[in-house]
């Protein structure tokens, strides 16, 4: 495994955790910054919604640039975003903070899936590509233990300096150890160029599939602790520690998500779609029994972050020899995706169809998904595999081009 793949997880340990750590801090922010929860509750909305823009236009603005030199700067920028938040005076700047460590997480995983990809053969790429984001996974299985831990034990401000020192060690080792490209033409680009990978139809399929299938999960999940203390009846105290369990499940689902893609890719999209709006339809009905909760909650995470470094590779596939503004716009999916599932959830809950509602909904949106899926992979066509393509269409049977 090459060592770079570290330093770019560990980049995407810190993005991730900057991302989740604020859920178990806002009643401490909230209080001292003297707001309301739900003005409080825009340090997390905000964030969501600049991965989204930081994904497109920052992509876009520097498409011209050499890749790694691209990661150092998003890391500096990251640094600098926890930098504000740790100092922040008032509510106003910690929020400037928070918009300012955004901008880079989109970029930052979309031109580092690129980079991840082109550090193994072509037929290791889903896995490569896991790797990186086994750090996203792993700061969702620890952000809000640690979070709750460094904040109760030394106040938040201490939480967003050790993530400061994270991107700092994550600075050095991207800085040392991603490898320039041999290649001269491998990290060239221009925004013209990016742009046509628009053009196929299989690069929107995917977008979509990816919008709805991390919708429907996050959706159910944004309202997750309203079902494991209202229907599961479990304490409110023990919500963290089951979604570690949840965490859990993303990191492995990752894994194993990114090593199937890489035999099949098309074909283990639409199992686990089918799976995951399985398991959430499953969960619904069994959500006042507390073991077949835990379980469901593994499943869920599995299967649903088993998806991620497969649409990840399909969409880079497609857009063929300009992945870069592809890669970040699939990151800028995944954001809508949880915004669109989390109002469809919230929806559901207001008309008064209960708690289970949102994993209803869920499985309904996956399902959607799942449709699409099948669409994109029956449109195909079918070319005579290029030499930097061959292995990773092999994965379909195929040679993906813009249809």
């Amino acid at each position: 495994m090459p060592i770079g793949l570290i330093a770019l997880a560990l980049g995407g340990f810190g993005i991730g955790l900057t991302e989740f750590v604020i859920a178990g801090l806002l009643p401490e922010v909230a209080a001292d910054f003297a707001v309301t929860e739900a003005a409080a509750g825009w340090l997390i909305s905000g964030y969501a919604l600049s991965v989204a823009v930081g994904a497109i236009l920052l992509t876009a603005a520097v498409t011209r640039l050499p890749r790694k030199q691209v990661l150092v700067g998003l890391m500096v920028l990251f640094i600098i975003g926890n930098l504000v938040s740790a100092l922040a005076p008032t509510y106003s700047i910690m929020l400037l903070g928070r918009i300012i460590a955004a901008l880079c997480h989109g970029a930052f995983f979309g031109i580092g899936a690129v980079v991840a990809a082109g550090l193994v053969p072509p037929s290791k790429k889903s896995g490569a590509i896991a790797i990186m984001f086994t750090g996203l996974t792993l700061a969702n299985v620890l952000g809000v233990p640690f979070g709750t831990f460094i904040g109760q034990s030394f106040g938040w401000r201490a939480t967003f300096w050790s993530i400061t020192v994270i991107g700092v060690v994550a600075l050095a080792g991207i800085a040392a150890l991603v490898p320039r490209p041999t290649d001269a033409g491998a990290h060239v680009s221009n925004l013209r160029g990016e742009l046509r990978a628009f053009r196929s139809s299989q690069v929107w399929l995917s977008l979509v599939v990816t919008v709805l299938g991390f919708g429907g999960m996050f959706g159910a999940f944004t309202y997750i602790a309203y079902t494991l203390t209202e229907v599961s009846g479990f304490d409110s105290a023990a919500v963290p520690w089951l979604l570690v369990v949840f965490g859990a499940g993303l990191f492995v689902g990752n894994i194993l998500g990114g090593k199937a893609a890489d035999r099949r890719l098309d074909p283990t999209l639409v199992v686990l779609l089918i799976g995951l709006t399985v398991v959430m339809a499953l969960f619904a009905l069994t959500a006042s029994n507390p073991v077949a909760t835990v379980i469901a909650l593994v499943l869920m995470g599995g299967f649903g972050f088993g998806t991620v470094p497969g649409l990840q590779t399909r969409i880079m596939l497609y857009a063929d020899t300009a992945p870069t503004l592809a890669s970040s716009a699939n990151i800028a999916a995944f954001n809508v995706g949880n915004a669109l599932g989390a109002w469809i959830g919230g929806i559901t809950i207001s008309v008064g169809l209960g708690y289970t509602s949102p994993l209803w909904a869920g499985a309904a949106i996956t399902a959607a998904a799942a449709l699409v899926m099948v669409v994109a992979a029956t449109r195909r066509t079918a070319l005579t595999p290029s030499p930097a393509t061959a292995s990773a269409a092999s994965l379909d049977e195929v040679t993906p081009a813009a249809v």
